[in-house]
């Protein structure tokens, strides 16, 4: 099993910044990928970003350009930094930890 726990959401207005992070736990694999999916009201969940514990890393082509995954693998911990934030980003943003964890969620709203 692994534990997700995240941080970092919040309301923002459109043009800013937010730094989201989730740190895993438990048992840790020596070859995973952590990643942030994102679900809005009445959408289906989609992949923002991810991220291979080697650092290979895939961007849907939404937040190209605006968001960043990194991670720090000492500390088993994934984060995704969003600028220049548009309202159609608002949604719930989920850590994801192969092959099947995910954490509880964490709300994102950017106003107009």
């Amino acid at each position: 099993q692994v534990q997700l726990v995240e941080s970092g959401g919040g309301l923002v207005q459109a043009g800013g910044s937010l730094r989201l992070s989730c740190t895993a736990s438990g048992s840790i694999f020596s070859f995973d990928v952590m990643a942030w999916h994102r679900q809005a009201p009445g959408k289906q969940r989609e992949l923002v970003a991810s991220i291979s514990r080697g650092g290979s890393i895939y961007y849907a082509d939404s937040v190209k350009g605006r968001f960043t995954i990194s991670r720090d693998n000492a500390k088993n911990t994934v984060y995704l930094q969003m600028n220049s934030l548009k309202t159609e980003d608002t949604a719930a943003y989920y850590c994801f930890y192969t092959p099947r964890f995910w954490g509880q969620g964490t709300q994102v709203t950017v106003s107009s």
